[in-house]
């Protein structure tokens, strides 16, 4: 045999580098649903069905187009745990020339696969990873000698590269770049929200559900319900959805949260692009395609390219390009454990409730309740990186280690100095009350900010940024945040410290 072709959970795509020369006369594909990929964190129930289902699916269309695909189905008893004894075994039964893979995209499994040749005595041919606009070493050339990398001028930089939104004269639409100011505001119920877009489980997914429900009882969220996508076919189909019933819409609203509805106008398409049943560039030229046709505005498709080819793009560069040292950043020292509620969504903060149960329901939250929402308590709370690095690694079904570590670690906890943002993700309940309308079911009063009723994000807030003055005191974003601070009243600023102490003190029972 020439090739034994490794195909990962994430890569279900014939476009994948791996396969690029690859001859079903010649060369065998080996797949495996591994213990130790599926356990090495509490991942969500929905997340293992769908990256399980996923694979089996992508196994047999491989299959009916004359491929020899080695499947290994998960079962705790497996006598091979790891993709390593996989590779390991099937090597042994097929003496191939080489092992072929396409690089993975988290530092753990790329450390053991560095070491695969010599322990495999197999040659290992390991391929760039070209579902990505930008390679590991041209985001390394653009970003050399940069002290601090901002994403909106990279995000240029890809715009240019691929011509999306740019007019003939390399001019972008609309003559701007980023059209992020109109994109704040508050949903009150109309335009209706569509709705996901929804699959029912076949067989095949139905006996996945099922034995994840038996081996994974105790890995957070549930399968009820499951409606993703699973196909080429049917992630093609969740694209149409969006780009028919909430793309015109996301502009406007990609911020908002609402107590009644999960989605809103959310796309719910990064579990698809993150596991290889979409394809990113494709994707954004559909959405241009609608803003070309008149069928969407120019806020709302130039705020969905830049979530793909700006931050998906940038998040990912710096990942590859400081790991693994940036996974132990932590300069705000932050020693806090990461509150139970975290897992149970039991607290009486509602936006926090919101948030971590839909997170448990779905297996997806939208990146303002990540970010300003659960993100925010855990940045003001002063919870360690590491914890809440790996909450969002285990509970959303889109989240892989090389886009979750540099959007939680440096987006939301400024663990990294200030290298990936300008200042700190951190927000009183003032900013939740405007963006949505969790606040009026609360028991917490958003207006009062001391006493035993007022918001815990209150205190918290004004307590982070007195503790780190010395951090962003000279921040000139900042400026007027301690300004306003200084001039409340020496009586207001102990009530609020001490509220503050107190609400950490106690962090488990808000």
């Amino acid at each position: 045999m020439r090739h034994l072709i490794l195909i990962l959970g994430d890569q279900l795509t014939t476009g994948i580098s791996a396969l690029a020369d690859a001859d079903p006369a010649q060369d065998r594909i080996v797949m495996a649903e591994v213990h130790n990929e599926a356990s090495y964190t509490n991942h969500h129930r929905k997340k293992l069905v769908l990256l399980f289902s996923a694979m089996r699916h992508f196994a047999a269309a491989l299959e009916d187009v004359g491929w020899t695909v080695d499947y290994q189905r998960y079962h705790p008893d497996n006598p091979n745990q790891s993709l390593e004894a996989v590779l390991d075994r099937t090597i042994r039964e097929n003496a191939p020339e080489r092992v072929v893979v396409t690089e993975c995209g988290e530092w753990r499994l790329h450390e053991q696969m560095m070491g695969w040749a010599d322990r495999l005595n197999c040659p290992v041919d390991i391929r760039e990873d070209t579902r990505f606009l930008a390679s590991k070493s041209e985001f390394a050339a653009w970003a050399k000698d940069r002290k601090q990398l901002r994403m909106e001028f990279f995000y240029r930089e890809m715009r240019r590269k691929t011509g999306l939104l740019m007019t003939d004269d390399g001019q972008p639409e609309g003559d701007q770049w980023n059209f992020d100011a109109d994109n704040r505001r508050k949903w009150k119920g109309a335009p209706p929200a569509p709705g996901p877009f929804r699959v029912t489980p076949d067989a095949l997914t139905r006996d996945v559900i099922d034995s994840v429900n038996e081996f994974f009882p105790d890995h957070f969220g549930t399968t009820d319900d499951f409606h993703f996508a699973v196909t080429h076919q049917d992630a093609q189909g969740a694209l149409e959805h969006f780009l028919d019933f909430a793309l015109p819409c996301f502009g406007d609203y990609q911020d908002a949260m609402s107590d009644d509805e999960d989605w809103l106008f959310h796309s719910v398409l990064s579990p698809y692009i993150n596991c290889g049943l979409l394809d990113p560039l494709a994707v954004c030229q559909t959405a241009v395609d609608r803003y070309h046709d008149g069928m969407a505005p120019l806020n709302a498709v130039e705020g969905f390219v830049r979530q793909i080819i700006g931050w998906r793009e940038f998040v990912r560069g710096i990942y590859w390009l400081h790991m693994p040292a940036y996974a132990e950043e932590n300069r705000l020292g932050n020693t806090r454990a990461l509150p139970w509620f975290y897992w149970t969504g039991d607290t009486d903060m509602h936006c926090m409730h919101r948030a971590i149960d839909a997170t448990r329901r779905n297996g997806y939250a939208h990146h303002i309740q990540r970010l300003m929402v659960t993100g925010n308590f855990a940045l003001l709370a002063g919870v360690t990186p590491a914890e809440i690095c790996d909450w969002y690694l285990a509970v959303y079904a889109d989240a892989y280690d090389w886009v979750e570590l540099p959007n939680t670690l440096g987006m939301v906890m400024h663990a990294d100095g200030g290298y990936l943002g300008s200042k700190p993700y951190a927000a009183s309940g003032k900013y939740i009350q405007r963006m949505s309308d969790y606040c009026k079911h609360c028991r917490y009063d958003v207006k009062q900010s001391f006493g035993e009723n007022a918001c815990p994000f209150n205190a918290l807030y004004w307590h982070f940024v007195d503790r780190h003055r010395d951090q962003f005191g000279s921040n000139h974003r900042m400026g007027m945040i301690y300004r306003n601070w200084d001039r409340q009243p020496t009586e207001r600023r102990d009530a609020i410290i001490a509220r503050g102490e107190h609400l950490l003190s106690q962090l488990e029972t808000l």
